[in-house]
């Protein structure tokens, strides 16, 4: 099987000729990580398995694209070809180009002690073992199946960081001078805080958004740095086998019911989750935990929007013609992404890139950007 060649050019597609990447991008086995991968086929999941057919084995694993590894509780590993979970997907190999510019976010030192956040299928942990030594990472994971089949994969190539089955958001036993986090988090856990060396930098994704804070622990316990002028989305951390189900129920009322106030919308009706990642983070700072649907049915596109408030919105949108936008619960939902999107045409952006970040000790990121602030708690 001549996998070197397609590391090779993996490498040329997400390094340049000089990073220090490179040569563990080029030499690392990524098939190796993802014998078997869950593939979204038209409107259900469907297990694929390397072995089977090594030239799309190749194909797909040496493409710069997010491998899917696990649906709900079930890993493609230990799936039978007939099986098709619903749910969300809780486990994967990120794609490699953005690995790397987590790590780059960074700013890893030769001699700095790294913990990476979300083993995953264990190919960005080799990509670190490679650079930096074993003994200098670290790799933590909630799933004990992800965290022992990669222990063992990074063992076939002569790899032994320590990686342990923990809960991310808990209490850590060990101490780093870089953390870099492969999930989403909402705020940045304490014990990310307590674990970081004076001096030493986080960086991570906030749940819901596409915004990658990078900061500095300061001698208060908490630390200051910035959202990064880039965007990464990323599954968010879970403390169980699977995600909580939802607003699954109030999706359904969002869907059906009439609202207390219908009126038209002023713009048109878009998948902002899809399409508008900087929207989305906006409404996600106004609206925390708003959850989001969007489908299409012919010319007739339709957003829904719930809140575990109990508040929902519904647009409904046919062709050019203005969106009819039904609301109810104790808030205006649409009316929250009409504010976001008014300050968007006003001032031709929003405020997300490039705002000032400060972390309190017990994880709450303030956000500023002139006269614009907002907090993260």
């Amino acid at each position: 099987m001549d996998w070197q060649s397609r590391a090779h050019q993996l490498a040329d597609r997400v390094t340049h000729p000089g990073s220090r990447w490179r040569a563990a991008v080029a030499g690392t086995p990524r098939h190796r990580f993802v014998p078997a991968w869950w593939a979204w086929s038209g409107d259900h999941w469907e297990v694929r398995y390397g072995p089977a057919d090594e030239a799309a084995w190749l194909d797909n694993a040496y493409r710069d694209k997010t491998l899917v590894t696990k649906i709900g509780t079930l890993h493609a590993d230990q799936a039978e070809a007939h099986d098709a979970p619903t749910g969300r997907p809780t486990s994967s190999s990120t794609l490699p180009g953005l690995v790397l510019q987590m790590y780059r976010h960074a700013r890893i030192g030769d001699k700095d002690r790294i913990l990476d956040v979300g083993t995953g299928s264990g190919y960005g942990t080799a990509l670190l073992c490679h650079l930096f030594g074993q003994d200098q990472v670290t790799s933590i994971d909630v799933d004990e199946y992800v965290t022992s089949v990669a222990t063992s994969r990074l063992a076939d190539l002569d790899h032994h960081p320590r990686i342990a089955p923990i809960d991310a958001t808990a209490q850590l036993p060990w101490t780093f001078d870089r953390i870099v986090a492969m999930v989403a988090v909402r705020p940045i856990p304490a014990s990310w805080l307590a674990a970081l060396n004076p001096g030493g930098r986080l960086v991570t994704t906030i749940s819901n958004t596409s915004l990658i804070v990078s900061a500095v622990k300061t001698d208060d316990g908490g630390a200051v740095g910035q959202v990064e002028r880039d965007w990464a989305m990323f599954m968010k951390t879970r403390t169980g086998a699977d995600y909580p189900p939802g607003l699954t129920s109030l999706m359904q009322t969002a869907r059906t019911t009439e609202g207390d106030r219908v009126k038209l919308g002023r713009f048109p009706v878009i998948d902002i989750e899809e399409n508008a990642w900087e929207l989305r983070s906006m409404l996600e700072i106004m609206a925390p935990g708003v959850e989001l649907d969007h489908h299409q049915a012919g010319a007739t596109r339709i957003a829904l929007m719930v809140h575990e408030d109990g508040s929902w919105a519904r647009a409904v949108q046919t062709d050019d013609e203005p969106p009819v936008v039904h609301q109810g619960g104790p808030r205006r939902l649409w009316d929250v992404l009409d504010e976001a999107r008014d300050h968007w045409l006003r001032n031709g952006m929003l405020p997300l890139y490039g705002a000032s970040v400060r972390i309190t000790p017990d994880g709450a990121i303030h956000l500023r950007r002139g006269r614009w602030k907002a907090t993260i708690a």
